[in-house]
């Protein structure tokens, strides 16, 4: 498995497979296929209410806690006074591990900077091995590196061949922040498992679509988590290191860019802000 060295050098799988949207009930299973396949990157989230399962599955799996990289992240409720901290012991007991490898602050609304502050007493506390965010956009990124002591280890943002965020890449690269991408797939939107040019790409390499626009995402150093409830569907994501795309291939695929997110709206967008807002003015 090919890895990344994170700013603080720890080792991160370049590889990985995302939880998100898997139930609960189906948690346990999704993530013991996914290891069996060879997946050693787990991601999850508070907000995904599947901690538990994931933990059961790692624990039951019979590999080595070092042999797995786990991320997780805060969600917004818990942001502000000394809820960021017992979140994460909170977490440590869903997921039934001394450690996270590596603990993000899901969105950059609500009191993100206590919340970060809280991260990086985890990290010195020894709870978790690396620290980073997710959904920041450029600004969001510089405004928190400014204030605060550890420079993210990982930016986790929406990332596929219809957004490849070019532009933010430069900023995370100019401040030593990994790209890592959620929805690689682009959650199959814009007609991406038919997509034309990755379709012909693909057919060099006896690849599938989806292959080709994982294996772009990788050659570009990004992280990258694709997500199935499927175990021959996560074989398939995982196959992607025995062909490499060539300069022009990447030419191509580069001009599917449309620099625009299309699962998430924008961050900057006020109804988003508002939609986060309500989030935390509650707690759960």
């Amino acid at each position: 498995m090919e890895t990344i060295k994170l700013n603080n050098g720890v080792e991160m799988p370049q590889l990985g497979y995302g939880v998100y949207q898997v139930s609960p009930e189906e948690a346990e299973r999704c993530v013991t296929d996914a290891l069996n396949v060879g997946y050693r990157l787990i991601d999850t989230a508070q907000a995904y209410r599947n901690e538990v399962g994931v933990g059961v599955a790692i624990n039951k799996s019979g590999l080595k806690r070092e042999d797995i990289f786990l991320v997780d992240k805060v969600w917004i409720t818990n942001f502000a006074g000394d809820a960021p901290a017992k979140s994460i012991d909170e977490s440590l007991r869903n997921l039934g591990t001394d450690y996270i490898d590596l603990m993000l602050l899901h969105q950059p609304f609500g009191d993100r900077y206590n919340a970060y502050r809280a991260l990086e007493d985890a990290l010195k506390a020894g709870k978790v091995r690396s620290i980073g965010v997710s959904n920041f956009y450029p600004d969001h990124l510089i405004d928190l590196c400014h204030f605060l002591n550890v420079v993210p280890a990982v930016n986790q943002v929406e990332t596929h061949v219809f957004f490849q965020q070019v532009e933010a890449r430069k900023y995370m690269d100019e401040l030593g922040v990994r790209h890592m991408s959620w929805g690689p797939l682009a959650e199959g939107r814009n007609g991406f498992f038919t997509n034309e040019t990755l379709r012909a790409i693909g057919e060099k390499y006896g690849k599938t679509p989806a292959q080709v626009g994982l294996r772009y995402l990788l050659q570009r150093g990004v992280i990258i988590i694709p997500k199935s409830t499927h175990k021959e569907r996560m074989a398939e994501n995982f196959d992607l290191f025995d062909f490499a795309l060539t300069a022009a291939d990447m030419a191509e695929i580069l001009k599917l860019d449309t620099t625009q997110p299309i699962i998430m709206p924008s961050h900057h967008d006020a109804e988003v802000t508002k939609m986060f807002m309500n989030f935390s003015n509650f707690a759960e």
